[in-house]
């Protein structure tokens, strides 16, 4: 085969790749994992994120023919080609030092992930027709789901696909969270516009993507978001004040700025579900957070003593009960702010490295901007219209996933950061209308060892996404099995441990299995508690940050080995979840365990006042201990313990 076409079938392949990857993720749930629903494809649907791994594989071997195969390969190379190298060199160094290796792997993968499409866009993809031809995919991919958003939200629909979403009066289109799919679309709302208004297509095309640009502005209204209500109000505010400016496009824009605003005065009054979010704004006189400002107090306390280094890849939410506000009973996941989680959990070394990637890419659209631009007169011109929107549409994209981002956690949906790392890359692209300095002729000394670390990422995420995938199956095998204590749900979990045996979550609740199996008190309830211990013990190794693992163990050595040996687990257990309401439940039951009423009834009143709404064991307990208590202080008969709520 000639050269020149091999190269070309390369460059096609790592298009439709990279295309793949970027419409999948936002079809699949935003790439996050979902909990089994009780059908036989859940194990196969479990983590979305492996298909983006995948694929990437044999993105990256035709990267490595196409270095071959083009004799002349030219690198484009932008300055903050360096910084992204740097940041992703900083994660391998702090996975392999992170107290959860498990867990900082995980999302090493993912920066490395991320890292590898950013290098294929600008190594393949700059081109103005690739860059265009995913444009129009992705905008595509964000009308349709917008319109899914509003068949939700219009028929109170909760479903996406096959699973329940927990916002039935919301639109989250194919994500499961509402705000997420915000992100995803404010981020191409302003590519829309601008390649509506800007770009240099037939009249057909530019009123497609127009209709395009509408329909996301409605998805975007009926996620009723109100972090992206106030993230797109200022892009479009920052959008409309650059158009204003040049006298080519001040009549299309405040036409469009008319027809928003005539919309927003005759249709969003007639809004009960605008109006009701409007007022839950403020609430008594105060914003209404929903609870954000309490979660970023422990972010930033992690933050504070993990300062330079922070506290681990991925590590915030396994801290975060060790400083958890007693208003936070549920998990944390993140911080529900991109920049503080950053922080918390890269310190500032990962923080500045992220800061200076963004600041480059900001440098470089300025010095772009006048290369692009023309005078008013000239800026419909055939030669720069398409190149100023891209890059005024990819630049305010960015602004708004990080002005959003002060309120979630838009970053850490695998859709949304590949989303957000194409942007990077189209901006930094188009510094190469600006300066010719940062093109690089690769010779062989360069394209061995480029070779070299390609084929070490190919072997690298092949290896673990196909360790994951065997590990979510038999987990997701496990979920399925409605018994949480059976032979069977133990034998799955154990072939989940043989794929990743490094995960703290298989090694627990096998522990847990084995636990309420010898809680039954059978023939061999001796055995399964000394099996129980087996599996916490290995849960604590490998995650030492986990009050759960201390609290089972404990429980098991009340069974066999007496309160002695048992009191020093769940101490422990308290010093890593101090306000946690079921922290404070476990070890009220240990006391109940003892019979020992008179200590075991602070814990338990520890725990309601924590957590009253939904907290049964507790308050069923603080009756039988007064019951018990009062018979003791009466010398009344049938001072015995009764069981009350199984755990």
């Amino acid at each position: 085969m000639d050269r020149e076409v091999l190269d070309r079938w390369c460059e096609r392949g790592i298009l439709g790749l990279v295309l793949a990857i970027m419409v999948s993720m936002p079809l699949a749930f935003g790439g996050r994992p979902q909990i089994p629903a009780g059908s036989w494809l859940d194990p196969w649907l479990l983590d979305p994120f492996l298909l983006a791994q995948w694929l990437l594989l044999p993105l990256l071997m035709l990267w490595v023919v196409r270095l071959w195969a083009n004799p002349r390969f030219k690198q484009w190379w932008p300055p903050v080609g360096w910084l992204v190298l740097a940041f992703l060199g900083y994660a391998m160094v702090r996975w392999r030092t992170a107290e959860i290796e498990y867990v900082a792997r995980l999302e090493v993968l993912q920066v490395l992930v991320y890292t590898l499409v950013f290098f294929a866009v600008i190594t393949h993809l700059h081109r103005q027709e690739t860059t265009q031809i995913i444009l129009f995919t992705l905008i595509g991919v964000a009308a349709l789901t917008s319109f899914y958003a509003l068949y939700q939200f219009v028929t109170g629909s909760d479903r996406v696909w096959y699973v329940q979403k927990p916002y039935p009066h919301r639109g989250a289109g194919t994500y499961i969270c509402p705000n997420h799919l915000a992100g995803f679309l404010e981020m191409l709302l302003p590519l829309g516009i601008t390649a509506a208004l800007m770009g240099r297509h037939q009249p057909h095309t530019k009123i497609l993507l127009g209709y395009a640009a509408l329909v996301i502005l409605a998805g975007i209204t009926v996620t009723v978001s109100r972090g992206s209500w106030i993230s797109t109000l200022l892009v479009l505010g920052l959008l409309f004040a650059v158009l204003t400016s040049q006298r080519a496009y001040r009549i299309p824009a405040v036409v469009i700025i008319l027809l928003l605003v005539g919309a927003a005065v005759v249709i969003l009054p007639r809004s009960e579900t605008f109006q009701t979010r409007v007022r839950q704004l403020f609430i008594y006189g105060r914003l209404d957070d929903d609870a954000r400002f309490t979660l970023w107090r422990p972010a930033v306390r992690i933050w504070g003593d993990h300062l330079l280094w922070g506290g681990g890849p991925g590590h915030f939410d396994h801290y975060f009960r060790i400083y958890r506000p007693e208003e936070i009973q549920a998990s944390a996941d993140h911080v529900h702010n991109d920049f503080l989680n950053l922080g918390a959990d890269w310190g500032v070394a990962g923080f500045l490295l992220v800061a200076a990637v963004w600041g480059v890419t900001a440098w470089g659209a300025a010095k772009t901007w006048r290369f692009v631009r023309q005078p008013s007169s000239d800026i419909g011109g055939r030669q720069t219209s398409t190149r100023f929107g891209l890059l005024l549409g990819a630049t305010l994209g960015l602004a708004a996933i990080a002005f959003h981002s002060v309120v979630d956690f838009n970053m850490y949906i695998p859709a949304n950061a590949l989303l957000m790392v194409w942007l990077l890359a189209v901006v930094n692209c188009q510094l190469r209308f600006a300066t010719e300095r940062h093109w690089v002729s690769l010779g062989w000394l360069h394209k061995l060892p480029a070779s070299a670390l390609l084929l070490a990422a190919v072997g690298a995420i092949g290896w673990q996404s196909t360790r994951h995938a065997g590990e979510n199956y038999w987990r997701a095998r496990a979920a399925l099995i409605a018994d949480p204590a059976t032979p069977a749900k133990a034998r799955d979990l154990e072939r989940a441990l043989a794929w990743e045996p490094a995960n703290d979550e298989t090694a627990g609740w096998l522990g847990e299995v084995h636990r309420l199996l010898s809680e039954d008190r059978g023939s061999d309830y001796v055995e399964q508690a000394r099996q129980a211990i087996h599996w916490f013990d290995a849960a604590r190794h490998l995650n030492p940050l986990e009050a759960r693992w201390e609290l089972g163990r404990g429980w098991c050595l009340d069974w066999i080995d007496g309160e002695a040996e048992s009191s020093p687990a769940f101490s422990r257990g308290e010093e890593l979840d101090p306000n946690g309401y079921f922290t404070m439940n476990q070890i009220g039951l240990h006391y109940m365990q003892t019979r020992d009423y008179a200590a075991a009834q602070p814990w338990f009143e520890r725990s309601a006042a924590l957590y009253w709404l939904d907290n049964p064991v507790a308050r069923s307990y603080l009756d039988i201990i007064e019951r018990n208590l009062l018979r003791a202080a009466t010398n009344a008969p049938g001072g015995v313990f009764e069981p009350g709520v199984r755990r």
